[in-house]
């Protein structure tokens, strides 16, 4: 039997070791760096232009800003804390700063809810920035949930810690054979785990096999046994997501979070959205109006005056007081009688932290992306669980860690990883895949999935043209790309491939027919593995008048590294592989998860341009040259200079 109480504390010192480190990069970024420095590493953007102000979900402020300076690299991102000041009297020293939580991010501007009542002057008169602010919160939360879980604060939470990690037999009921008609073999064969496991699932579901579609059909098998359920995933966009398909069935649901942190389409699942459209909400605004109205009947006396005016204010404070009380009761009654309605709760993983769940247990917690989550983060919603439910793919992205060593250690395995590893009986792989046809879907269902995925029959049909290669991959070797690193961020790019791709992708889209394109609104993604290439991509693509005819197709196209492009599919994929040197060094693509994130998103067409010289001296690599010379899809890149 595995030490797992070990185990855990060694987790718990590389979890403080990760903190450590996230800190330190934060500080090096920041404390000791010039407005410069910070814009170019990302966490600061200035000048930028208050556009506009609204009031939004339970009267928050929001604001909209756009950067004038829209060279610099961005670290900014959905859910993040920032601080906004203003450099009018100079920028060290100021005392002019207002935080808030980002909404939304695009290229050049923001969208951002402020932690104060109103718009202060110096926002709007001065020359404005806003710094990205390092988040302790979530660290804590980890902290206090591995805690818990070592302490096997409750009978069982110390027997969901045991199974998991492989001191104890999972236990199973009998179960009926599920046969949902709009499920696949492989799918119904996962919500017949599910609902026979008593601690235990896991869904294992790589590329395009319909992992959501088989989880939300498990929590509506489960809302309908009038089970309690919370839902949660590492991050809010996957939350969010969740919760959209959720609403689509009819399963009323209560996303839980700062407002800032969900998707705009989704705000009406909040909390704060539930209130405001509560039938008693009128009578809740009515008496805040009222507490504010007898507080500035109390202010109008000053300190001298007699005997009279002192009761009067004394009566005032304790109508306010009273008033109060009233108030806090009926919002007790209106979030009582919202939760009372709810069928599923959803969170992200730190989010299920959150005080409106203190106390409460769910029947069965379903975990989406779990393969993402660090296993620190993943505790916490279990705390609140009697069964849970894994859903992800550990053979793609693993967690984003900061610390080399710290990942190095263990850190970067996941609870996902260790239960499927160490309780094989919890897991279902789901085997149909609908995405790509069967030679995109060849190498990755060989390398990673033990050749056990089938495409379905509808890929058959995801082709431009019978004419048209579905595989190509373009060898830059001997043409004398070489790959660079960018001095502020120490990215890598390669200026020649980055041209050489933006003119390949031109004369693919002219040769398939631009206005078929445009008719079947066909998408096309560009991922490159490096933050630097991807900024030269747009920049050739976006700011440039090089390519006019990609400009024109900018709604179609998304540029991004591969972790942009976890869960998502376009239809024409075209890959930059950026690295070209003599020493045959590869750096972070030596990360075979990451690269089958990369090569499993394509729908009807797949392009890899890279060297061979340098990338096949990597197994995985050379593996993969040879699938595309086997499949017909290998060209020199001299062929078409």
């Amino acid at each position: 039997m595995p030490n797992i109480i070990e185990e855990l504390k060694q987790g718990l010192k590389l979890l403080k070791l990760e903190w450590s480190e996230d800190l330190t990069q934060y500080k090096q970024k920041f404390l000791n760096a010039s407005l410069a420095e910070k814009k170019k590493s990302g966490i600061t953007w200035h000048p930028i232009q208050l556009k506009k102000t609204k009031i939004g979900m339970d009267e928050r402020l929001i604001v909209d800003v756009e950067r004038v300076d829209a060279g610099h690299p961005s670290a900014f991102s959905s859910g993040k804390s920032v601080t906004f000041f203003s450099t009018h009297e100079g920028y060290q020293g100021s005392e002019n700063r207002v935080n808030g939580v980002v909404n939304q991010v695009f290229r050049n501007s923001m969208v951002v809810t402020l932690q104060v009542d109103e718009i202060p002057d110096w926002m709007q008169d001065g020359r404005l920035g806003v710094d990205l602010l390092f988040d302790e919160a979530s660290y804590r939360e980890m902290e206090f949930a591995l805690k818990k879980v070592i302490a096997g604060e409750s009978p069982r939470i110390a027997e969901l810690r045991d199974i998991a990690l492989g001191a104890k037999s999972p236990g199973f009921k009998d179960q009926y054979p599920v046969e949902l008609p709009s499920l696949n073999f492989s799918q119904n064969q996962a919500c017949q785990k599910i609902a026979a496991a008593q601690d235990f699932a896991v869904v294992h579901g790589p590329p395009g096999t319909g992992k959501t579609t088989t989880l939300i059909a498990a929590i509506r098998q489960a809302v309908e046994k009038g089970l309690s359920i919370l839902v949660a995933a590492p991050s809010n966009a996957a939350v969010d997501l969740l919760v959209e398909k959720l609403v689509d069935v009819d399963i009323t649901t209560l996303r839980l979070g700062h407002p800032a942190r969900v998707e705009e389409k989704i705000l009406s699942q909040t909390l704060d959205a539930k209130i405001a459209n509560h039938d008693s909400y009128r009578d809740l605004k009515k008496l805040r109006k009222e507490t504010e109205e007898y507080l500035k009947l109390a202010k109008q006396y000053k300190r001298n005056f007699g005997h009279e005016e002192r009761m009067q204010r004394k009566l005032m404070y304790q109508e306010v007081s009273r008033i109060r009380d009233t108030a806090s009761h009926l919002e007790d009654y209106i979030r009582a009688d919202i939760f009372q309605k709810t069928q599923v709760f959803a969170s992200t993983l730190v989010g299920a932290s959150n005080f409106n769940l203190k106390g409460m247990v769910f029947d069965v917690v379903f975990i989406d992306e779990a393969a993402q989550g660090l296993e620190a983060a993943t505790w916490i919603p279990i705390l609140k669980a009697k069964k849970v439910v894994f859903a992800g793919d550990h053979c793609q992205l693993p967690p984003t860690i900061k610390s080399y060593d710290a990942a190095k250690a263990g850190l970067s395995v996941t609870l996902f990883e260790k239960i499927i590893q160490r309780q094989q009986q919890t897991a279902q792989m789901l085997q149909v895949q609908y995405r790509m046809p069967a030679d995109i879907m060849g190498f990755s269902n060989d390398w990673f999935y033990e050749g056990k995925l089938q495409a379905a029959e509808n890929t058959k049909e995801h082709a431009f043209s019978p004419e048209e290669p579905v595989l190509e991959w373009i060898d830059t070797a001997g043409s004398g790309y070489t790959d660079q690193q960018e001095a502020e961020s120490l990215s890598t790019f390669n200026p020649e491939e980055a041209r050489f791709a933006c003119t390949y992708l031109n004369d693919t889209i002219k040769r398939i027919g631009i206005a078929r394109f445009k008719q079947e609104n066909w998408t096309i993604g560009l991922i490159a593995p490096y933050g630097a290439q991807v900024r030269l991509l747009r920049n050739l693509i976006f700011e440039t008048f090089e390519y006019p005819n990609l400009k024109a197709f900018s709604d179609l196209i998304t540029i991004d590294t591969v972790d942009g492009f976890q869960g998502q599919e376009r239809d024409l994929m075209l890959i930059s592989l950026t690295r070209s040197n003599e020493k045959g060094e590869i750096g972070f693509l030596s990360d075979t998860r990451r690269m089958n994130v990369a090569l499993t998103r394509a729908k009807r067409k797949l392009i890899l341009i890279g060297d061979s010289g340098t990338l096949a001296q990597n197994p995985f690599f050379d593996a993969l040259l040879r699938y595309f010379e086997e499949k017909g899809g290998y060209s020199s890149v001299y062929e078409f200079l």
